[in-house]
């Protein structure tokens, strides 16, 4: 079995950061949005951060352990990972068979990764974790990959490990961070930082965890597939998520967050209706109780159905919000934009 070149004996480690969105959300899933020309979706990365680091080792074996959930593989060599039928780890497990095709490293090594998002969160956790393992992985192995090629890898292979189809959003605020506007257009997809004042939305959002985590992807996956099923309640619903979601990105843009809290109440409404699973009923009490304590609006992140809820606020109601929903149930997650994409960092050698 061939070997990798000795340049791999350097660890890495590497940082992504979760996200949330704002609007346009399931249209970023091909090809829904060739039916919605002009489709786009707004999201922000967050300070809830995915680390992926990578140690040689002496020994030859390659070991996989996910830090925050406990779960591990260990594997006597790439070629008996190959060769093996389950994993525990299968996030690193996938990503690793796409790097050492028919190669052996030319060294052990022990791959950890972390995770600082919730089981379930809907701020794709896995997908930034996806990023910061495919850019640890590119570095590790001395391979140049462009910023849309480690999206891409990153994207195709969590398909792989899920299953199901997975949208295009989640992985550019771990690449590039800040605010995005990506767009959704027949000759590809481009994403474009969207200028506004970062200060004024780490003053204005509140992100909390329902502690209810669903399975990934099923509520996106129905409303998909009642889409190309020809559902024309589900068509017209989404040719207005995406007119909310242009107009959030103008809204976002010129800092206007009357606005902006208006359209986030309004893209709800949609979602509940093309998918009333996605809220449950702690979900629809907490978005009672912060509306009724400065809240205006609210939205379920990613496929819902629990996770997380984002909610903005006017800034001097910010603290009273968060309290009523603590005390209606809700976990308080930090809330802060980030403001860098996936850093990748070598180790020094020991």
């Amino acid at each position: 079995m061939a070997r990798t070149s000795s340049k791999q004996a350097r660890g890495v480690v590497a940082r992504a950061a979760c996200r949330v969105d704002l609007a346009g959300g399931t249209m970023d899933i091909w090809p829904l949005y060739l039916f919605h020309p002009g489709a786009v979706v707004v999201n922000i990365a967050v300070q809830i951060m995915t680390t992926c680091r990578i140690l040689p080792n002496t020994t030859g074996v390659v070991e996989l352990v996910s830090l925050d959930t406990g779960l591990a593989d260990s594997f006597p060599s790439m070629e008996a990972l190959r060769a093996a039928r389950k994993y525990n780890h299968g996030l690193s497990a996938y990503l690793l068979r796409f790097f050492y095709p028919d190669a052996e490293p030319s060294s052990g090594f022990r791959l950890e990764t972390h995770s600082e998002s919730p089981a379930g969160a809907g701020i794709s956790g896995s997908s930034a974790l996806m990023i910061a393992a495919t850019a640890a992985l590119a570095r590790f192995t001395a391979r140049k990959l462009s910023q849309e090629q480690i999206r891409e890898i990153a994207q195709n292979v969590e398909v792989q490990l899920i299953r199901v189809p997975t949208g295009c959003q989640d992985y550019y605020p771990a690449l590039y961070g800040g605010v995005s506007a990506v767009q959704l257009d027949a000759d590809g997809i481009h994403r474009l930082a969207i200028p506004c004042d970062l200060d004024e939305l780490d003053r204005r959002f509140v992100l909390t965890y329902t502690g209810a985590p669903r399975q990934s992807g099923i509520n996106n996956w129905e409303v998909f597939k009642r889409h190309i099923e020809g559902d024309r309640r589900i068509f017209r619903n989404f040719e207005r998520i995406g007119e909310i979601a242009r107009a959030m990105r103008a809204a976002v843009a010129a800092n206007d967050f009357s606005e902006t809290g208006r359209l986030l109440r309004e893209e709800w409404k949609l979602r509940r209706t093309n998918a009333p699973a996605i809220a449950t009923p702690l979900i629809d009490k907490l978005i009672a109780v912060s509306r009724k304590n400065g809240a205006t609006g609210a939205k379920v992140c990613g496929a819902g159905g629990g996770g997380c809820v984002l909610f903005m606020t006017e800034p001097d109601a910010r603290q009273r919000v968060e309290q009523k929903l603590a005390a209606a149930g809700a976990e308080i997650l930090p809330f802060a934009v980030a403001r860098e994409g996936v850093s990748v960092v070598a180790l020094k050698n020991k």
